[in-house]
């Protein structure tokens, strides 16, 4: 199984780009994740994954999401690789299938929001934003 869940902060804007052929929104971004501290309280550092999404949720995450957001990301991992200068370079990325607002920004509504690839259609409240979903304090496991 590979499946991914990672709550941390945007280390930067996300950059969106358009497929040539397809026009399909691509959105890259990475998050900083805090490791906690050791047994004796010292700070163990931080992991910073590269995030990337498709579609509405690629240009829902360029519009609404900046360096500093608190998020919340489900997904899954790929890795891949290509030559640079004759050598070979890994990558690895988490390909976002849901992307949660996990705190109030600037460039949000005061409630947490959330929105996934690929989306339903579903009828959407007038004071949400299309391809987003009203959540309560219920709706979040933590």
């Amino acid at each position: 199984m590979n499946s991914v869940s990672l709550i941390g902060r945007l280390t930067r804007d996300p950059e969106v780009r358009y497929g040539a052929a397809s026009q399909t929104a691509v959105a890259r971004f990475s998050i900083a994740i805090d490791r906690g501290r050791d047994r004796d309280g010292n700070d163990r550092g931080a992991d910073y994954p590269n995030i990337v999404c498709f579609g509405k949720t690629a240009e829902l995450v360029e519009k609404y999401l900046g360096k500093g957001r608190l998020v919340g990301i489900t997904g899954r991992i790929q890795t891949g690789s290509y030559e640079k200068d004759g050598k070979k370079v890994y990558t690895t990325e988490v390909l976002a299938d849901r992307v949660e607002f996990l705190d109030r920004g600037d460039r949000t509504s005061e409630t947490s929001q959330s929105f996934s690839t690929p989306a339903p259609a579903a009828p959407a409240m007038p004071s949400v934003p299309e391809g987003f979903s009203q959540l309560t304090d219920d709706d979040i496991p933590f």
